[in-house]
């Protein structure tokens, strides 16, 4: 009987150590694995840096885009600007003019 009873003694005696054990180690892989944990930090760093520089891009079109715009305005018509988007829209030349292509997917400026 000694050696039964010591060992529910030991068995008591460690229970509460391995248990909480168990649940701080619960809650390191969590830290690290989990949906917001460490790794999953890394990821998304890396996909917002990637959002910031679609962002900038965009930016860069809109803002291409909005002088363009005001380019255009009735007020301060740029002729050049004028000239440039009714030829891109008929899709012609004058005489004199040289004509260098390019592919589809490349863009100019």
């Amino acid at each position: 009987m000694g050696i039964g009873r010591a060992l529910i003694r030991g068995m008591k005696f460690l229970a509460a150590p391995v248990i909480l054990a168990s649940i701080a180690a619960f809650f390191v892989w969590h830290a690290s694995h989990g949906d917001r944990g460490l790794i999953a930090r890394e990821q998304r760093v890396t996909e917002i840096a990637a959002a910031r520089i679609e962002f900038a891009h965009a930016s860069a079109e809109r803002e291409s885009a909005e002088r363009r715009v005001n380019a255009m305005r009735g007020d301060r018509l740029d002729r050049d600007q004028l000239e440039e988007r009714a030829r891109a829209l008929l899709n012609l030349t004058i005489r004199d003019e040289i004509v260098i292509p390019y592919p589809p997917g490349q863009r100019l400026f």
